[in-house]
This record gives structure tokens, C-alpha cells and sequence, in this order.
């Protein structure tokens, strides 16, 4: 039977609602919906690798870190990544081995703790832009900068938050694994968050670096360095759109690499939006790409038969 390598990467609200606190409960509850809506997936010619965001969680951690410092020291942002890729793939693994048992399919599944190499010249370590824990006031900000060195950004609205950089994935340390495992079966989840961001020092060893990666920027070189069949980048909409919330809105179904990076290229995208996603999409096709699908999870069994979702292709004659 011909098998084909799926990375699907989940959006940020797999496991965690806009208006919910992050329980056990919920992420348990949310877990088990989100792995019934992948059970499309779950069909023996597919192999799969599942990734995800992992914002509010790191968050959380990050602000559990805050609060407990005078009792416990705190971790650097490293290993708040991973630790949130060990907790949230623990969630997923329950919900994805219900949604097996339920279905009478007998495969494992197995999170990695993914590290990821980033450049330590990459600009993003000059210029930090992504916000990551609680809001503090001005005074509390001045503190933190002086004592811990860290970057603030005010938010007009809410105050002041701390910005780490968000470098540019070069590899997927764990990549040989990852294909080794999903090809003999397993149902892999990794690159959590984007991985914990590390950087390789001059005596070929690793050092772990406080900053975040983008989680599809990282789902797609890993896509691309395990030669997926498939990369399914899942989000909050079903399509891809131009002139997005505008009476001049337009779904985009089947495009090309070159008609999407035009659109990209004229500002079509928002940068905290679907732009990341887009930018995802062109890398990975970029790089020996076969295909890639962006939709939301309720599209998905649709999208698998080419009714629903955006496909990114390299030519229409081709597909």
C-alpha cells in the first residue's frame, strides 16, 4: 500500500479556548475534540506527524515561573518551551490514543521534545518582537530590564510586557528520528511551540537560547526536511482570503506558489494573522514541497478531498 507523510500542524487554540483559563479540565476536554476532528487522519495509508502552537501555555508557565521566584528559581524561556511540549503532548497523546482505541487501530503514539537549531546572527536576536508572559506597569518593567536584562514593550492599552526574539529555524535536530518513527507507524507529535530554540556552539555542541520560534515557520522545515508528502496548516479559517473582512473578500482554493507570493508581496496577509502561515507555506514549497493545505479543522475531511481549504501548489497543470 502506498503511504503518504502528513505533517499537520494545529492552531494555537487546539487545546486552550479564547475564554478559557487553561484547567486541566479543559485542556483534557479540548484535547479529545481536537483529536476526533484529525480522525480523517487516522486511515492506514497515512503517516503523521502532528505539531502545535503552544502561546497561552508558555505563557502560564512563564507566569507560574514569575509568582514562585522567591520560593523556587525560576527556568529561562527555553525551558519553559519544553517544558509546555512535555505537558501538551501529554494532553494530545491521551486524545489521540482515545481516538485510536475507539476505532480499533493499534498504533502508538509518541511525543518528542523537539530542539530546534536557530542562527545566532539571525537579526531577530537584535530586534525581539514577541511578547511572552504577564503585563507589568512601568515601574516594574524599568525593574525587570535593569535586573534581568530584558527587553519590555509597552502596550498602550494594558501596559508593559516582556519581548523575546523569534529567529528563523535552520534544522530540526530530531528530524532523522522523527521520520524513523512515523515511518515505522508511530503517530509522532513534535516541534511544540516551534521547539526549544538552541544554538550550536563552536565545539559542534548545543546551547539552549531564550527566544520562541514560529510553530508553522518550524512545522514546515520540518515538513520539508522529512520529505512530507503533505504539510496541513490548520487555523481559525477555512480559507486563505484577499482583502480579508471587506466587502471585496475572496476565498482562495487553489492557487500557485507564484500567485500566492504576489499576494503576499501586495499585503494581503496580516503579520499576527494569516502572513506567518503564508510564509510557512511558501517555504516549505520552496524546499521540495509537494503541497500544502491551509484550513480550519472542521474543513478538514473536505479539504482532503480537494472541496474545502486553500491548496498551494506548484503549477495547476501539475496537480
Amino acid at each position: 500500500m502506498e503511504h503518504d507523510l502528513l505533517v499537520v500542524a494545529l492552531g494555537g487554540n487546539a487545546l486552550l479556548g479564547p475564554s478559557e483559563k487553561g484547567t486541566n479540565a479543559e485542556q483534557t476536554r479540548n484535547a479529545e475534540e481536537t483529536c476526533e476532528k484529525l480522525a480523517p487522519l487516522l486511515r492506514p495509508e497515512y503517516h503523521l506527524v502532528i505539531t502545535h502552537g503552544n502561546g497561552p501555555q508558555v505563557g502560564n508557565i512563564v507566569l507560574q515561573n514569575e509568582l514562585a521566584s522567591s520560593e523556587v528559581p525560576p527556568l529561562a524561556l527555553d525551558s519553559c518551551v519544553a517544558e509546555s511540549e512535555g505537558s501538551m503532548g501529554h494532553f494530545l497523546q491521551l486524545g489521540m490514543l482515545n481516538a485510536l482505541r475507539r476505532r480499533g487501530i493499534r498504533r502508538y503514539v509518541v511525543t518528542s521534545v523537539t530542539q530546534v537549531v536557530v542562527d545566532p546572527e539571525d537579526p531577530a536576536f537584535q530586534k525581539p518582537t514577541k511578547p511572552v508572559g504577564r503585563f507589568y506597569t512601568e515601574e516594574e518593567a524599568k525593574r525587570l530590564r535593569a535586573q534581568r536584562s530584558w527587553a519590555m514593550m509597552e502596550d498602550a492599552k494594558r501596559g508593559w510586557r516582556r519581548v523575546v526574539p523569534s529567529p528563523k529555524p535552520v534544522k530540526v535536530i530530531q528530524r532523522h528520528m522523527i521520520k524513523t518513527q512515523v515511518l515505522f507507524g508511530d503517530i509522532v507529535i513534535a516541534v511544540g511551540g516551534g521547539g526549544v530554540p538552541v544554538v550550536e556552539l563552536p565545539d559542534r555542541t548545543y546551547k539552549g537560547v531564550e527566544a520562541v520560534i514560529d510553530k508553522d515557520l518550524a512545522s514546515a522545515s520540518l515538513a520539508s526536511a522529512i520529505r512530507a508528502d503533505l504539510l496541513i496548516i490548520l487555523t481559525a479559517v477555512p480559507n486563505v482570503f484577499l482583502h480579508f473582512k471587506t466587502p471585496q473578500q475572496v476565498a482562495l482554493s487553489r492557487v500557485t506558489v507564484r500567485e500566492l507570493k504576489k499576494h503576499l508581496d501586495d499585503g494581503h496577509f496580516a503579520v499576527g494573522s494569516m502572513k506567518p502561515k503564508v510564509e510557512a507555506a511558501l517555504f516549505h514549497m520552496a524546499n521540495e514541497g509537494r503541497k500544502v493545505i491551509i484550513t480550519d479543522i472542521d474543513s478538514l475531511p473536505a479539504a482532503l478531498e480537494g472541496k474545502a481549504g486553500t491548496h498551494i501548489i506548484h503549477t495547476h497543470e501539475k496537480d
